[in-house]
């Protein structure tokens, strides 16, 4: 017996549309939660949270945190008056240096404060109501008299030479 082709895909139409209905509803209630549980001035900040993943030097994989809030204990976001800003590290094995770049929007290069530290490099910018800090752990020897940074268009862009050179991260396999 012949089947009408339109009615069944019909049904899986208006399925698919109840479930998009049922999700946006979903969200709709969350977002209404979160906006409930915030003091009446984020809604007129932006607010960010994120992860960064990258590989270090040594071939494991770092996972850091940044952004302006953070999660609480009850799983709702908590509003912190310190922005973490995204930064990335890399290492120049032309130039045996170690770049560092961070991204801090809304501040001039007279806010920006950069420290040196034996084992973390400290990032910190403030100005009005923005205001960043980042330490970021750093597992090589540093030359901080070679540090220079360069602050432009809201980002900074630290490079700092390193005392020794990384190590060779292959290896050779001999094939028999």
């Amino acid at each position: 017996m012949w089947r009408d082709p339109w009615r069944f895909s019909s049904r899986i139409f208006e399925d698919v549309d109840r479930e998009f209905a049922e999700a946006e509803d979903m969200v709709g209630r969350l977002f209404k939660t979160v906006r409930e549980g915030f003091p009446s001035e984020i809604d007129t900040m932006p607010y960010y949270y994120g992860y960064q993943v990258s590989v270090g030097p040594d071939g494991k994989p770092r996972v850091r945190e940044f952004g302006n809030v953070r999660p609480a204990a009850k799983g709702l976001i908590e509003k912190t008056g310190i922005r973490e800003p995204l930064v990335d590290t890399s290492v120049d094995e032309k130039d045996n240096t170690l770049v560092i770049t961070a991204e801090m929007p809304g501040v001039t290069k007279e806010d920006v404060k950069v420290n040196i530290h034996e084992n973390y490099v400290s990032i910190h910018a403030e100005k009005d109501d923005k205001k960043y800090h980042s330490d970021i752990p750093i597992n090589s020897e540093l030359d901080s008299k070679s540090a220079k940074a360069v602050y432009s268009n809201g980002i900074l862009e630290l490079k700092i030479k390193l005392k020794k050179a990384p190590a060779p991260q292959a290896t050779e396999v001999k094939v028999e």
